[in-house]
Protein backbone atom coordinates (compact mmCIF):
# COMPACT_ATOMS: atom_id res chain seq x y z
CA UNK A 1 0.00 0.00 0.00
CA UNK A 2 1.34 3.41 -0.92
CA UNK A 3 1.91 5.94 1.84
CA UNK A 4 -0.70 8.89 2.29
CA UNK A 5 1.35 12.13 2.91
CA UNK A 6 -2.65 13.33 4.22
CA UNK A 7 -3.58 12.76 7.42
CA UNK A 8 -6.71 15.26 8.40
CA UNK A 9 -8.21 13.90 11.47
CA UNK A 10 -10.53 16.74 12.92
CA UNK A 11 -13.12 18.85 11.50
CA UNK A 12 -11.74 22.11 10.13
CA UNK A 13 -11.27 23.87 12.21
CA UNK A 14 -9.93 21.35 14.91
CA UNK A 15 -10.27 22.12 18.51
CA UNK A 16 -6.90 23.89 18.95
CA UNK A 17 -7.85 25.93 16.00
CA UNK A 18 -10.89 26.68 17.34
CA UNK A 19 -9.46 28.64 19.93
CA UNK A 20 -6.97 30.57 17.73
CA UNK A 21 -9.70 31.24 15.47
CA UNK A 22 -11.72 32.99 18.03
CA UNK A 23 -8.79 34.97 19.27
CA UNK A 24 -7.91 35.95 15.74
CA UNK A 25 -11.23 37.26 15.51
CA UNK A 26 -11.90 39.27 18.46
CA UNK A 27 -8.05 40.93 17.18
CA UNK A 28 -7.26 40.88 13.51
CA UNK A 29 -9.15 42.87 11.07
CA UNK A 30 -12.11 40.50 8.92
CA UNK A 31 -10.68 42.36 6.05
CA UNK A 32 -7.19 40.37 6.48
CA UNK A 33 -9.06 36.97 5.01
CA UNK A 34 -7.82 33.59 5.28
CA UNK A 35 -8.02 30.31 2.99
CA UNK A 36 -8.35 27.38 5.32
CA UNK A 37 -9.61 27.98 9.09
CA UNK A 38 -6.73 26.31 10.50
CA UNK A 39 -3.03 27.55 12.20
CA UNK A 40 -0.27 25.77 10.89
CA UNK A 41 2.38 23.75 13.35
CA UNK A 42 5.03 22.62 11.05
CA UNK A 43 5.96 23.09 7.65
CA UNK A 44 8.35 21.01 5.38
CA UNK A 45 8.80 20.64 1.86
CA UNK A 46 5.04 20.52 0.04
CA UNK A 47 3.41 19.51 3.57
CA UNK A 48 1.67 21.57 6.12
CA UNK A 49 1.10 19.89 9.56
CA UNK A 50 -1.66 22.00 11.41
CA UNK A 51 -2.03 22.72 15.46
CA UNK A 52 -4.37 19.77 15.70
CA UNK A 53 -2.12 17.36 14.02
CA UNK A 54 -3.89 17.16 10.55
CA UNK A 55 -1.37 16.96 7.51
CA UNK A 56 -2.06 18.33 4.07
CA UNK A 57 -0.22 18.68 0.61
CA UNK A 58 0.38 22.26 -0.12
CA UNK A 59 -0.59 23.45 -3.41
CA UNK A 60 -1.43 27.23 -2.28
CA UNK A 61 2.80 28.06 -1.49
CA UNK A 62 2.00 30.61 0.68
CA UNK A 63 0.59 32.28 -3.00
CA UNK A 64 3.78 31.32 -4.57
CA UNK A 65 5.65 32.05 -2.18
CA UNK A 66 7.39 28.91 -1.85
CA UNK A 67 8.88 27.30 -5.12
CA UNK A 68 12.03 25.97 -3.25
CA UNK A 69 9.54 24.49 -0.46
CA UNK A 70 8.78 25.07 2.65
CA UNK A 71 12.43 25.22 5.59
CA UNK A 72 14.55 24.07 2.35
CA UNK A 73 17.66 23.02 4.63
CA UNK A 74 20.14 24.94 2.31
CA UNK A 75 17.86 28.01 3.23
CA UNK A 76 17.73 27.49 6.59
CA UNK A 77 21.19 26.91 6.89
CA UNK A 78 22.17 30.38 5.07
CA UNK A 79 19.58 32.22 7.62
CA UNK A 80 21.06 30.89 10.72
CA UNK A 81 24.75 31.85 9.46
CA UNK A 82 23.10 35.23 9.10
CA UNK A 83 21.64 35.18 12.68
CA UNK A 84 24.81 34.45 14.02
CA UNK A 85 26.45 37.53 12.57
CA UNK A 86 24.12 40.74 12.55
CA UNK A 87 20.07 41.05 12.05
CA UNK A 88 19.75 44.91 10.47
CA UNK A 89 21.73 47.45 10.14
CA UNK A 90 19.77 49.37 7.35
CA UNK A 91 21.45 49.19 4.15
CA UNK A 92 21.77 53.01 4.15
CA UNK A 93 23.77 53.53 7.35
CA UNK A 94 25.64 50.30 7.35
CA UNK A 95 26.36 48.06 4.08
CA UNK A 96 26.58 44.39 4.04
CA UNK A 97 28.05 41.83 1.35
CA UNK A 98 24.66 39.73 0.90
CA UNK A 99 22.58 42.78 -0.81
CA UNK A 100 25.51 43.26 -3.28
CA UNK A 101 25.79 39.71 -3.82
CA UNK A 102 21.96 39.14 -4.82
CA UNK A 103 22.04 42.03 -6.88
CA UNK A 104 25.13 40.59 -8.51
CA UNK A 105 23.07 37.45 -9.31
CA UNK A 106 20.25 38.26 -9.70
CA UNK A 107 20.64 40.91 -12.35
CA UNK A 108 22.93 38.19 -14.18
CA UNK A 109 19.98 36.01 -14.52
CA UNK A 110 17.31 38.73 -16.01
CA UNK A 111 16.71 38.81 -19.40
CA UNK A 112 18.47 41.59 -21.38
CA UNK A 113 21.68 42.25 -22.99
CA UNK A 114 22.45 45.17 -21.46
CA UNK A 115 23.98 46.38 -18.23
CA UNK A 116 21.19 46.30 -15.06
CA UNK A 117 21.55 47.52 -11.41
CA UNK A 118 19.13 46.04 -8.72
CA UNK A 119 17.55 47.85 -5.98
CA UNK A 120 15.82 45.63 -3.12
CA UNK A 121 12.76 46.55 -1.30
CA UNK A 122 10.00 44.33 1.05
CA UNK A 123 7.08 43.68 -0.55
CA UNK A 124 5.62 43.37 -4.34
CA UNK A 125 3.84 46.31 -3.83
CA UNK A 126 6.71 48.38 -3.02
CA UNK A 127 8.48 46.89 -6.04
CA UNK A 128 5.44 47.96 -8.68
CA UNK A 129 5.93 51.40 -6.83
CA UNK A 130 9.29 51.97 -6.82
CA UNK A 131 9.38 50.71 -10.63
CA UNK A 132 7.08 53.42 -11.67
CA UNK A 133 8.47 55.84 -9.86
CA UNK A 134 11.80 55.21 -11.17
CA UNK A 135 10.24 55.07 -14.68
CA UNK A 136 8.38 58.68 -14.52
CA UNK A 137 11.60 60.03 -12.83
CA UNK A 138 13.92 58.90 -15.93
CA UNK A 139 11.43 59.86 -19.24
CA UNK A 140 9.86 63.22 -17.25
CA UNK A 141 6.62 61.38 -18.02
CA UNK A 142 3.47 60.60 -15.73
CA UNK A 143 1.04 58.43 -17.31
CA UNK A 144 1.37 54.79 -16.51
CA UNK A 145 -0.84 51.88 -18.44
CA UNK A 146 -1.34 48.44 -17.37
CA UNK A 147 -4.04 45.85 -18.12
CA UNK A 148 -7.63 44.89 -17.50
CA UNK A 149 -7.58 41.68 -15.06
CA UNK A 150 -4.35 42.52 -13.48
CA UNK A 151 -3.40 42.70 -9.76
CA UNK A 152 -0.62 44.53 -8.86
CA UNK A 153 -0.89 45.15 -4.63
CA UNK A 154 -2.58 47.24 -2.38
CA UNK A 155 -1.20 50.12 -1.88
CA UNK A 156 -2.83 53.20 -3.14
CA UNK A 157 -0.36 53.50 -6.77
CA UNK A 158 -0.58 48.98 -7.28
CA UNK A 159 -4.47 49.22 -6.24
CA UNK A 160 -5.02 52.13 -9.13
CA UNK A 161 -2.98 49.84 -11.32
CA UNK A 162 -5.12 46.95 -10.54
CA UNK A 163 -7.43 45.86 -12.88
CA UNK A 164 -10.04 44.22 -10.83
CA UNK A 165 -12.34 45.93 -8.51
CA UNK A 166 -13.63 43.70 -6.05
CA UNK A 167 -12.39 42.96 -3.28
CA UNK A 168 -9.13 44.90 -4.05
CA UNK A 169 -10.77 48.26 -4.98
CA UNK A 170 -14.15 48.31 -4.18
CA UNK A 171 -15.20 51.92 -1.86
CA UNK A 172 -11.45 52.73 -1.37
CA UNK A 173 -11.37 55.41 -3.89
CA UNK A 174 -9.90 58.50 -5.29
CA UNK A 175 -7.34 56.42 -6.88
CA UNK A 176 -4.18 57.42 -8.31
CA UNK A 177 -4.20 60.03 -11.04
CA UNK A 178 -2.64 59.32 -15.05
CA UNK A 179 -3.34 55.24 -14.45
CA UNK A 180 -5.37 54.04 -17.73
CA UNK A 181 -6.02 50.95 -18.05
CA UNK A 182 -5.99 48.47 -21.60
CA UNK A 183 -7.67 45.19 -22.34
CA UNK A 184 -5.44 42.26 -21.67
CA UNK A 185 -6.04 38.85 -23.92
CA UNK A 186 -8.07 36.45 -22.51
CA UNK A 187 -8.38 33.65 -25.14
CA UNK A 188 -11.07 31.29 -23.24
CA UNK A 189 -13.40 34.21 -23.90
CA UNK A 190 -12.66 35.99 -27.31
CA UNK A 191 -15.53 36.36 -29.25
CA UNK A 192 -16.80 33.22 -31.24
CA UNK A 193 -16.46 34.60 -34.63
CA UNK A 194 -12.98 35.39 -34.56
CA UNK A 195 -9.99 33.05 -34.54
CA UNK A 196 -7.07 33.12 -32.34
CA UNK A 197 -4.46 35.09 -34.85
CA UNK A 198 -7.56 37.67 -35.25
CA UNK A 199 -8.48 37.78 -31.58
CA UNK A 200 -4.40 39.10 -31.32
CA UNK A 201 -4.68 41.39 -33.59
CA UNK A 202 -8.25 43.19 -32.82
CA UNK A 203 -6.13 43.76 -29.58
CA UNK A 204 -3.18 45.23 -30.44
CA UNK A 205 -5.26 47.47 -33.24
CA UNK A 206 -7.22 48.64 -29.90
CA UNK A 207 -3.90 48.93 -28.13
CA UNK A 208 -2.75 50.96 -30.50
CA UNK A 209 -6.46 53.41 -31.12
CA UNK A 210 -5.78 53.30 -26.72
CA UNK A 211 -3.16 55.82 -26.86
CA UNK A 212 -5.70 58.06 -29.91
CA UNK A 213 -8.84 57.94 -27.38
CA UNK A 214 -7.22 57.32 -23.91
CA UNK A 215 -3.61 58.57 -23.07
CA UNK A 216 -1.01 60.67 -25.61
CA UNK A 217 1.70 58.23 -25.80
CA UNK A 218 4.29 61.19 -25.47
CA UNK A 219 2.54 61.09 -22.29
CA UNK A 220 3.50 57.69 -20.79
CA UNK A 221 6.04 56.59 -18.68
CA UNK A 222 5.94 52.86 -18.59
CA UNK A 223 3.17 49.88 -19.62
CA UNK A 224 2.97 47.50 -16.92
CA UNK A 225 2.55 43.67 -17.88
CA UNK A 226 2.14 40.49 -16.03
CA UNK A 227 3.54 38.06 -18.28
CA UNK A 228 1.01 35.50 -16.78
CA UNK A 229 -1.78 37.39 -14.99
CA UNK A 230 -2.09 35.03 -11.23
CA UNK A 231 -4.93 36.60 -9.37
CA UNK A 232 -7.01 36.60 -12.81
CA UNK A 233 -6.96 33.14 -13.22
CA UNK A 234 -3.83 31.96 -14.50
CA UNK A 235 -4.30 34.05 -18.09
CA UNK A 236 -1.78 33.63 -20.77
CA UNK A 237 -1.07 35.61 -23.35
CA UNK A 238 -0.27 34.79 -26.76
CA UNK A 239 4.07 35.55 -27.61
CA UNK A 240 1.97 37.60 -30.57
CA UNK A 241 0.05 39.73 -28.18
CA UNK A 242 3.19 40.50 -25.80
CA UNK A 243 5.50 40.97 -28.38
CA UNK A 244 3.15 43.81 -30.40
CA UNK A 245 2.79 45.39 -26.84
CA UNK A 246 6.48 45.60 -26.77
CA UNK A 247 7.26 47.07 -30.25
CA UNK A 248 4.52 48.99 -29.43
CA UNK A 249 5.99 50.80 -26.96
CA UNK A 250 9.33 50.64 -28.51
CA UNK A 251 8.13 52.60 -31.31
CA UNK A 252 6.20 55.30 -29.07
CA UNK A 253 9.96 55.73 -26.30
CA UNK A 254 7.66 54.19 -23.66
CA UNK A 255 8.88 51.68 -21.09
CA UNK A 256 7.86 48.42 -20.49
CA UNK A 257 7.72 47.07 -16.48
CA UNK A 258 7.32 43.47 -15.92
CA UNK A 259 5.35 42.24 -12.94
CA UNK A 260 7.41 39.07 -12.14
CA UNK A 261 6.24 38.81 -8.91
CA UNK A 262 4.02 35.78 -8.99
CA UNK A 263 5.59 34.53 -11.98
CA UNK A 264 9.06 34.85 -11.19
CA UNK A 265 11.62 31.78 -9.79
CA UNK A 266 10.82 29.20 -11.90
CA UNK A 267 7.31 29.23 -11.33
CA UNK A 268 6.48 28.94 -15.33
CA UNK A 269 9.54 26.68 -15.85
CA UNK A 270 11.81 29.63 -16.46
CA UNK A 271 13.82 32.42 -13.74
CA UNK A 272 11.64 35.25 -15.21
CA UNK A 273 8.01 34.09 -17.20
CA UNK A 274 9.36 37.09 -19.89
CA UNK A 275 12.00 35.01 -21.43
CA UNK A 276 8.79 32.57 -22.69
CA UNK A 277 7.72 35.76 -25.22
CA UNK A 278 11.34 36.28 -25.73
CA UNK A 279 11.17 39.62 -24.43
CA UNK A 280 14.31 41.71 -22.75
CA UNK A 281 11.61 44.08 -20.54
CA UNK A 282 13.25 47.91 -18.94
CA UNK A 283 12.23 47.09 -15.54
CA UNK A 284 11.30 43.67 -14.20
CA UNK A 285 9.44 43.52 -10.41
CA UNK A 286 10.34 40.26 -8.21
CA UNK A 287 9.26 39.27 -4.93
CA UNK A 288 7.48 35.84 -3.72
CA UNK A 289 9.57 33.02 -4.09
CA UNK A 290 12.90 35.04 -4.52
CA UNK A 291 13.14 34.76 -0.91
CA UNK A 292 11.36 30.87 0.10
CA UNK A 293 9.05 32.82 2.34
CA UNK A 294 11.26 36.03 3.74
CA UNK A 295 9.83 39.52 3.33
CA UNK A 296 11.89 40.80 0.33
CA UNK A 297 11.30 41.92 -3.38
CA UNK A 298 13.14 44.13 -5.82
CA UNK A 299 13.01 46.24 -9.02
CA UNK A 300 15.73 45.00 -11.93
CA UNK A 301 16.70 47.66 -14.45
CA UNK A 302 18.54 49.39 -17.29
CA UNK A 303 21.19 50.71 -15.44
CA UNK A 304 20.85 54.41 -16.77
CA UNK A 305 17.62 54.52 -15.92
CA UNK A 306 18.24 53.32 -12.49
CA UNK A 307 20.75 55.89 -12.25
CA UNK A 308 17.92 58.43 -12.86
CA UNK A 309 17.42 59.39 -9.63
CA UNK A 310 19.30 60.69 -6.44
CA UNK A 311 20.68 59.47 -3.21
CA UNK A 312 18.29 59.22 -0.75
CA UNK A 313 14.74 59.29 -3.32
CA UNK A 314 14.85 55.22 -3.28
CA UNK A 315 14.93 52.79 -0.45
CA UNK A 316 13.54 52.26 3.10
CA UNK A 317 14.65 51.15 6.12
CA UNK A 318 14.18 47.63 6.17
CA UNK A 319 14.49 47.41 2.84
CA UNK A 320 16.78 44.28 1.09
CA UNK A 321 17.11 42.76 4.86
CA UNK A 322 20.45 40.80 5.32
CA UNK A 323 17.78 38.03 6.43
CA UNK A 324 16.17 38.73 2.95
CA UNK A 325 19.15 38.89 1.03
CA UNK A 326 20.74 35.98 2.79
CA UNK A 327 17.78 33.87 1.76
CA UNK A 328 17.37 34.58 -1.72
CA UNK A 329 20.96 33.96 -2.29
CA UNK A 330 20.30 30.44 -1.44
CA UNK A 331 17.08 29.94 -2.93
CA UNK A 332 19.17 30.39 -6.67
CA UNK A 333 21.89 28.18 -5.09
CA UNK A 334 18.96 25.41 -4.48
CA UNK A 335 17.54 26.30 -7.81
CA UNK A 336 20.47 25.31 -9.87
CA UNK A 337 21.51 22.55 -8.02
CA UNK A 338 17.88 21.09 -8.59
CA UNK A 339 17.27 22.15 -11.30
CA UNK A 340 13.86 23.58 -10.73
CA UNK A 341 13.43 25.26 -13.81
CA UNK A 342 13.07 21.87 -15.08
CA UNK A 343 11.47 20.34 -12.54
CA UNK A 344 8.69 23.00 -12.91
CA UNK A 345 8.22 21.52 -16.65
CA UNK A 346 7.86 18.36 -15.39
CA UNK A 347 5.45 18.99 -12.60
CA UNK A 348 3.28 21.86 -14.91
CA UNK A 349 2.78 18.48 -17.85
CA UNK A 350 1.72 15.94 -14.38
CA UNK A 351 -0.43 18.60 -13.61
CA UNK A 352 -2.02 19.43 -17.52
CA UNK A 353 -2.28 15.34 -17.59
CA UNK A 354 -4.36 15.71 -14.77
CA UNK A 355 -6.76 18.39 -15.73
CA UNK A 356 -7.20 17.18 -19.18
CA UNK A 357 -8.34 13.87 -17.68
CA UNK A 358 -10.74 15.81 -15.35
CA UNK A 359 -11.55 18.07 -18.32
CA UNK A 360 -12.74 14.98 -20.21
CA UNK A 361 -14.83 14.23 -17.11
CA UNK A 362 -16.37 16.75 -15.69
CA UNK A 363 -18.35 19.24 -18.17
CA UNK A 364 -18.39 21.89 -15.66
CA UNK A 365 -14.90 22.02 -16.34
CA UNK A 366 -14.84 25.15 -19.08
CA UNK A 367 -11.05 25.50 -19.59
CA UNK A 368 -7.61 24.01 -17.93
CA UNK A 369 -4.33 26.02 -19.18
CA UNK A 370 -1.28 26.50 -17.57
CA UNK A 371 2.16 27.63 -18.36
CA UNK A 372 5.13 25.42 -16.10
CA UNK A 373 4.05 25.15 -13.07
CA UNK A 374 1.59 28.25 -13.02
CA UNK A 375 -2.02 25.69 -14.13
CA UNK A 376 -5.87 26.51 -13.68
CA UNK A 377 -9.26 24.96 -14.05
CA UNK A 378 -11.63 27.41 -14.81
CA UNK A 379 -15.47 26.64 -13.87
CA UNK A 380 -18.41 27.26 -15.97
CA UNK A 381 -22.27 26.41 -15.60
CA UNK A 382 -22.05 25.08 -18.96
CA UNK A 383 -19.21 25.15 -21.67
CA UNK A 384 -21.92 26.44 -24.59
CA UNK A 385 -22.73 29.31 -22.82
CA UNK A 386 -19.31 29.50 -20.59
CA UNK A 387 -21.42 31.28 -17.85
CA UNK A 388 -18.92 31.29 -14.76
CA UNK A 389 -19.46 29.19 -11.81
CA UNK A 390 -17.54 30.45 -8.52
CA UNK A 391 -19.69 28.55 -6.51
CA UNK A 392 -17.76 25.26 -7.59
CA UNK A 393 -14.60 26.72 -7.52
CA UNK A 394 -15.28 27.45 -3.78
CA UNK A 395 -17.10 23.88 -2.83
CA UNK A 396 -13.91 22.24 -4.85
CA UNK A 397 -11.53 24.31 -2.65
CA UNK A 398 -13.82 22.90 0.45
CA UNK A 399 -14.33 19.62 -0.20
CA UNK A 400 -10.28 19.21 -1.34
CA UNK A 401 -9.42 20.66 2.22
CA UNK A 402 -11.53 18.43 3.89
CA UNK A 403 -9.36 15.63 2.14
CA UNK A 404 -6.01 17.23 2.86
CA UNK A 405 -5.08 19.58 0.01
CA UNK A 406 -5.08 23.17 -0.13
CA UNK A 407 -5.11 24.92 -2.90
CA UNK A 408 -6.39 28.52 -3.93
CA UNK A 409 -9.16 30.28 -5.82
CA UNK A 410 -8.34 33.08 -8.59
CA UNK A 411 -10.08 34.58 -11.62
CA UNK A 412 -11.71 37.63 -12.35
CA UNK A 413 -14.91 35.72 -11.97
CA UNK A 414 -13.84 34.00 -8.93
CA UNK A 415 -14.36 31.10 -10.74
CA UNK A 416 -10.66 29.39 -11.04
CA UNK A 417 -8.70 27.05 -9.06
CA UNK A 418 -4.98 27.97 -9.49
CA UNK A 419 -1.83 25.95 -8.34
CA UNK A 420 1.05 26.93 -6.75
CA UNK A 421 2.49 24.07 -4.97
CA UNK A 422 6.58 23.66 -4.45
CA UNK A 423 8.37 22.70 -7.35
CA UNK A 424 10.37 20.20 -4.61
CA UNK A 425 7.19 18.64 -4.42
CA UNK A 426 7.77 15.03 -4.69
CA UNK A 427 6.23 12.66 -7.74
CA UNK A 428 3.86 10.72 -4.86
CA UNK A 429 2.73 13.84 -2.87
CA UNK A 430 1.37 15.69 -7.01
CA UNK A 431 0.13 12.47 -7.76
CA UNK A 432 -1.79 11.90 -4.46
CA UNK A 433 -3.18 15.88 -4.19
CA UNK A 434 -4.09 15.55 -7.68
CA UNK A 435 -5.88 12.56 -7.36
CA UNK A 436 -7.61 14.47 -4.35
CA UNK A 437 -8.85 17.53 -6.58
CA UNK A 438 -10.08 15.25 -8.64
CA UNK A 439 -12.03 13.34 -6.02
CA UNK A 440 -13.15 16.65 -4.53
CA UNK A 441 -14.61 17.92 -8.08
CA UNK A 442 -16.13 15.12 -8.53
CA UNK A 443 -17.76 14.97 -5.12
CA UNK A 444 -19.10 18.97 -5.45
CA UNK A 445 -20.81 17.71 -9.00
CA UNK A 446 -22.72 15.04 -7.31
CA UNK A 447 -23.90 16.65 -4.43
CA UNK A 448 -25.28 19.60 -7.04
CA UNK A 449 -26.73 16.99 -8.98
CA UNK A 450 -28.32 15.99 -6.68
CA UNK A 451 -29.68 19.23 -5.13
CA UNK A 452 -31.23 20.09 -8.69
CA UNK A 453 -33.10 16.31 -8.23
Amino acid sequence: MNQSFVNVQTELPGPKAKELLKRRHDIVPDAVSYGIPTFVDKADGAILQDVDGNRFIDFAGAIGCINVGHRHPTVVKALHDQVDRYLHTGFNVMMYEPYIEFAEKIAALAPGSFDKKVMFLNSGAEAIENAVKIARKHTKKQAIVSFSGGFHGRTLMTMSLTGKVKPYKYEYGPFAPEVYHAAYPYHYRKPKSMSEAEYSQYLLDEFEKFFISEVAPDNVAAVLMEPVQGESGFIIPDKTFVQGVAAICKKHGILLIADEIQTGFGRTGKYFAMEHFGIEPDFITISKSMGAGLPISGVIGRKEMMDTANAGELGGTYCGSPLGCSAGIAVLEVMEKERLNERAEVVGDKVMTKFKHMYNRFDAIGEVRGLGAMCAIEFVEDRSSKKPAPQLAAQTLKEARKRGVIALKAGVYDNVVRLLMPLVITDEQLEEGLDILEEAVEVVLMKNKTKQV
